[in-house]
């Protein structure tokens, strides 16, 4: 599993780093990708902090 981040419409809530720290790290107000793929154990939080970002800025290839 692959996840970006659209930095345009991120709002750097941070939410997507407190549901998946070993995915998302933030920088410069804006979320970026940590480790890609995503780690293995990390797929279902990860599509959590896709699902509850406010904005939509994820996006999570299979």
């Amino acid at each position: 599993m692959k996840a970006t981040v659209n930095e345009e419409l991120c709002v750097g809530c941070g939410l997507c780093v407190d549901t998946c720290p070993d995915t998302f790290i933030m920088e410069e107000d804006k979320a970026k990708i940590k480790a890609n793929p995503v780690p293995t154990g990390s797929e279902d939080s990860c599509k959590k902090a896709k699902e509850e970002c406010p904005v939509e800025a994820i996006i999570i290839e299979e």
